[in-house]
């Protein structure tokens, strides 16, 4: 048996007597079986194997402990086991897939995702859709119905095949790995697939499927070929002759190519026909079988160059797709903040034309009208082949406007005649003297010599946009010449231009009244009725000016006047804003057209707007016009004369958010000339949402509105940032700060950049400003005697009111100041609360420093106990296992000392032979050596004393 903290024996290990310090054999002195303590600074580890192997010797003594233990353990694994078993479940299995499409439905639903199947039965068919959709996609259940529609009508041609690709266990979702839904691929045979990614509208998805039922377009007439020669779309033409086999060399390549090219671009941008006639086959320069031939507009049509480029569907594409022409490009932004129509714009001016599209329309007579517009608009060197194209689309349309179709070119007059002619143009003058209701208006000829020329509506410009630049700058720079006349007969004077290449010009001028119809007997009609500028100033109103309209503004409303269609041919070439168009489904996109400055209630959804981003301009055409050739025209020739007689659409917050019961008005772009114009002094913050410094004017402007009188006095503001504004009333800063007075509108003043804005600083400048005596010097014309007799009553009124004003700030400041003196005395109270507190404070986190230092103490003494309690508790444990020990040796000796009683006899014997050192019969100790012979008489003495006791 081995020992827990006894003496080493032969039979136990070397660590049970590394830990005693014992070796075999008595220990300790004189032999005793007495054990020392444990030592004082015995490891942990030694307490450790001490306490294992009394734990060991426990369960040898009592075994059925060690298997109440095993059994516990056991138990609790398996309840262990059983919870882990049961924490699987947590996830529901999915729900088995059920059909997405109706069982009636003519779309082949494989909702378990059966890719295998559906790839063996697209082998068997010649064209096949493949829908792959994911059922809780919300996109993919708004489009179902159109699939639908589009099988309804193709069903007999087209296999339509429907693939749930989510479902975890079919096959699709474990070969097809996309990243969105739905998807839709065709296949034509073995070519594909062919993904779509255009709108998922039932009438452009059958667009799309018959494109890849029928890649190649038939040409068999001459009409047909000028058809496909004419259209706005690339074309790509094949010449192959059938008569020798049925499918010629090259035949099939080129068919691939078809289909190569919708799956490059899903628009179909190019067309792709096929003629098999050689006299249609020679008027466009195809002689040989098996050539393609790539039609230009403006630019050398090409032939696929065999002997450069292998013959492949891939290189034909490649080929057509980097030498096509662009002559108008179709949009598809996808959702509502698409970036392509701002990737657009940074190419140049463009023009969009939003129109109601139908792909499955045999014909589209507005889009062919409008092709015209772009073959005369980009036709710069009158190719001959262009106009014959031209020719064939005016034919076309002819049924439909015939009257807007433009007269044959006319031959050229005699070069003597033209020189003759002049090279006038039609000016209108600012407005005159305040006091005047007339209007200078005066027609420049260029080039003239002295006598001048009579102003005659018979006669048109000859000369160049850059010609009549230069005379109406030097022209400008002397109109103030022409403020004083006033006549009703025409006169006429010559000045020397100022910096433009010619000697001399002439002005014929008339000075006409404000309300008059028009300045020549000739020329009535052409001119309206212009609105009146400004009332009297005595009664210190004004009202939107409304010019006289430049001759160019009404030009386009009467095309006999200056305008032939000689002009517009060509246009592209001569002005430095090239427009490039655009065309856009407006049953699709109608939400861009809306943002553009479309109205969103119309019947017609047909819109048309120039935006040219590097100029910072955005005009529309007018929305009460049809959208015609005609219109087209004078809109895009308006947009690229030199001095533009195209407003620019302003786009502004809506007004009716804004509530106007408040001190400072908030103005927008409906309501500027409203707020900005009435009969009072207005002073105008530009702001911003994103200027931090902006808000920090607010209570000066709120104190300014409470100062002035709302009668006579407006405070108002606009948001720069969503409010567009005339270019003349646009600042570079902000905030920036304008006063408009009350009779002198058109003499805006800005408030001083290096002045602080302050309520003194601004009453100031008000004042200053709203004086009559102030008048610039440049300006001829002096207010009348009424205006300037109620100016200083005006001013006299403000004062007083001002006056009052001060009077109750003063009262308020006083009462201000003995409430400051009362928030000082409570102040002075608080500092000494605070001081005292402060105080009190320090002297509780002193006590809590101490108390915390003696917290350590007692800690770090709790610790040295509890240290002492353990050694203390070991050293019992040690001392409690020898006295068991020694009790049991005592009882062993005890036995032998009652065998030795029993032997006395032979005692005697046993000491006359001294050889032997024991008998054969002594007892043995526990290690396997007889009991020391000094044992005995201790032993007996204690016997005998317990039997005493006893």
């Amino acid at each position: 048996m081995s020992e827990c903290g006894g003496r080493g024996s032969g039979n136990s290990s070397s660590d049970d007597a590394e830990d005693e310090g014992g070796g075999g054999g008595g220990g300790g002195p004189a032999g005793s079986g007495s054990l020392s303590p444990a030592p004082a600074g015995e490891s942990s580890a030694g307490r450790l194997r001490r306490g294992l192997r009394c734990a060991s010797l426990m369960a040898r003594r009592r075994p059925e402990l060690l298997c109440g233990a095993v059994a516990l353990g056991c138990a609790l694994l398996l309840a262990l086991k059983f919870t882990c078993s049961r924490a699987k479940d947590v996830i529901i299995p999915a729900k088995p897939p059920v059909s997405f499409f109706s069982s009636r439905s003519l779309v082949l639903d494989l909702f378990q995702g059966q890719l295998d199947y559906a790839e063996h039965i697209r082998r068997d068919s010649e064209v096949v859709l493949l829908f792959f959709y994911a059922p809780w996609c919300g996109q993919s259940i708004s489009v179902r119905a159109e699939i639908e529609h589009a099988a309804s009508r193709l069903s007999d041609q087209v296999l339509f095949v429907a693939i749930n690709c989510w479902w975890n266990q079919g096959k699709c979702r474990k070969q097809k790995h996309f990243f969105y839904f739905p998807v839709i691929h065709l296949y034509h045979r073995s070519f594909g697939p062919i993904e779509y990614k255009g709108p998922m509208s039932a009438v452009y998805i059958e667009k799309f499927v018959r494109r890849v039922m029928k890649p190649l377009l038939y040409i068999p007439s001459q009409s047909e070929l000028l058809d496909f020669l004419s259209n706005y779309e690339p074309g790509v033409l094949g010449y192959f002759e059938f008569s020798g086999s049925p499918q010629p060399p090259g035949y099939l390549t080129f068919f691939t190519s078809a289909l190569y090219s919708l799956k490059k671009d899903y628009l179909g941008t190019v067309r792709f026909g096929v003629i098999t006639n050689k006299h249609l086959a020679k008027l466009v320069s195809l002689v040989h079988s098996g050539s393609v031939y790539l039609h230009r507009h403006f630019n050398t049509s090409l032939v696929f160059p065999k002997e450069v480029m292998n013959f492949t569907a891939e290189n034909i594409y490649k080929w057509a797709s980097e030498n096509r022409e662009t002559l108008l490009q179709w949009l598809q932004p996808h959702g509502g903040k698409s970036l392509l129509l701002n990737n657009e714009l940074k190419k140049g001016p463009a023009l969009f034309l939003f129109i109601p599209f139908d792909p499955l329309a045999e014909k589209h007579p507005l889009i062919d009208e409008i092709t015209e517009v772009a073959l005369e608009y980009n036709n710069c060197h009158r190719d001959q082949v262009v106009e014959r194209l031209l020719q064939h689309l005016r034919q076309v349309d002819a049924p439909v406007s015939q009257s807007l179709a433009p007269e044959p070119p006319s031959p050229l007059p005699d070069t003597s005649l033209t020189a003759a002619l002049p090279c006038c143009n039609t000016v209108v003058l600012p407005q005159g003297p305040s006091f005047s209701r007339t209007h200078n208006i005066c027609e420049l000829c260029v080039n003239q010599t002295a006598g001048g020329i009579r102003p005659s509506s018979v006669s048109m410009p000859q000369c160049s946009f850059f010609q009549m630049a230069a005379a109406l700058d030097s022209f400008y720079l002397k109109e103030q010449t022409f403020y004083h006349m006033a006549s009703d007969s025409v006169e006429c004077s010559n000045f020397l231009t100022s910096y433009s290449p010619f000697s001399y010009y002439t002005a014929c001028c008339r000075t006409i009244n404000r309300g008059g119809v028009s300045f020549i007997d000739s020329e009535q009609g052409i001119f309206e009725t212009p609105g009146t500028a400004f009332s009297s100033l005595e009664k210190c109103e004004a009202t939107i000016p409304s010019s006289v309209p430049h001759i160019e503004e009404n030009r386009y409303l009467f095309p006999e006047v200056g305008m032939t269609s000689t002009t517009f041919t060509g246009l592209s070439c001569r002005t430095n804003k090239t427009l490039n168009m655009y065309l856009l489904d407006s049953n699709l996109f109608w939400l861009y057209a809306e943002r553009l400055g479309a109205p969103s209630s119309t019947h017609v959804k047909e819109f048309a707007t120039i935006v040219d981003v590097k100029e910072e301009s955005h005009y529309i055409l007018d929305p009460k016009q049809a959208l015609m050739k005609f219109t087209l025209e004078s809109f895009i020739r308006n947009f690229s004369i030199l001095y533009s007689p195209l407003k620019r659409h302003l786009i502004g917050s809506d007004s009716a958010q804004f509530p106007s019961q408040h001190l400072i008005t908030e103005v927008t772009t409906d309501t500027f000339w409203e707020v900005t114009l009435q009969k009072q002094d207005v002073l105008l913050l530009y702001y911003a949402q994103w200027c931090g410094f902006c808000p920090s004017l607010n209570h000066i402007f709120i104190q300014l509105a409470r100062l002035l009188p709302m009668d006579t006095f407006t405070v108002a503001r606009i948001d720069v940032s969503q409010n567009d504004l005339p270019w003349e009333f646009m600042v570079d800063r902000l905030p920036t700060i304008l006063f408009f007075p009350c009779n002198r509108k058109d003499l805006s003043v800005k408030y001083p950049e290096d002045l602080p804005i302050t309520l003194p600083n601004l009453l100031r400048f008000i004042l200053h400003h709203s004086d009559p005596a102030f008048t610039p010097q440049n300006v001829a014309s002096t207010p009348s005697r009424g205006c300037l007799q109620s100016e200083p009553a005006l001013q006299q009124g403000h004062i007083s009111h001002l006056e009052r004003e001060i009077r109750k700030l003063r009262a308020e400041l006083s009462s201000l100041h003995r409430a400051q003196v009362q928030v000082e005395g409570q102040l002075s109270s608080a500092r000494r609360d605070e001081r005292r507190l402060r105080k009190q404070q320090q002297a509780l986190e002193q006590q809590h420093s101490l108390l915390r230092q003696h917290s350590e103490q007692l800690q770090a003494l709790y610790a040295q106990k509890a240290r002492e309690l353990e050694e203390l508790a070991d050293a019992s444990e040690t001392l409690l296992t020898e006295n068991a020990w020694l009790k049991i040796l005592v009882a062993t000796m005890e036995r032998k000392l009652q065998g030795q009683d029993g032997a006395k006899d032979p005692a005697p014997l046993r000491e006359a032979h001294p050889d032997h050192s024991e008998p054969v019969g002594a007892p043995l100790l526990p290690s396997g050596t007889p009991p020391p012979s000094n044992a005995s008489s201790p032993l007996a003495s204690e016997r005998n004393n317990e039997n005493r006791t006893d």
